[in-house]
């Protein structure tokens, strides 16, 4: 399941960089953000996963599609040329891609502490009790963050009405 997703993970990204409609674009990033979830699912990170689904795959998803439906869009595609740029830019992915996948054939697991879910806990309650314990004044300065956005995007939103 971790090479599939992963594979859907990378595939996604990769194609939302080469496709040229911006449709075909927000469903190959809809499928990474998917597969983003699967892998922490994978984790044993059942709230991040959740997460990431509601907001990235959902609300992001749903923001870029506005975007397009709100936008002029010429639909014809022109040729790509490939120049200089595009020929750098794939040699130092490619020899990113050598450099990761050596190091992680390289390295030494056995070494690495190994660290097994606990089933019987769950994710949900010890995030609930790390914010509201250790995190409750972060937590609290996030919310007046918030409250603070919406009035100024309602201030600017009745600007431009009038």
């Amino acid at each position: 399941m971790f090479f599939i997703l992963g594979l859907l993970t990378i595939g996604g990204a990769i194609f939302m960089i080469n496709f040229n409609r911006v449709v075909h674009m927000v469903i190959s990033i809809g499928v990474t953000f998917i597969s983003i979830a699967g892998l922490f699912v994978l984790l044993g990170a059942e709230f991040v996963a959740v997460s990431q689904i509601l907001v990235y795959s959902g609300a992001i998803s749903i923001l870029m599609l506005f975007g397009i439906m709100l936008t002029k869009h010429d639909a014809t595609e022109e040729g790509k040329k490939r120049g200089a740029r595009f020929w750098f830019s794939l040699a130092g992915v490619a020899t990113l891609f050598v450099t990761i996948f050596m190091a992680i054939q390289y390295t030494n697991w056995a070494s690495v502490p190994a660290r097994t879910p606990n089933p019987s806990i769950s994710n949900v309650k010890e995030i609930g009790i790390d914010v509201f314990t250790k995190f409750v004044i972060p937590f609290e300065l996030l919310s007046v963050l918030l409250l603070v956005a919406l009035v100024g995007a309602i201030v600017l939103a009745k600007k431009e009405e009038e």
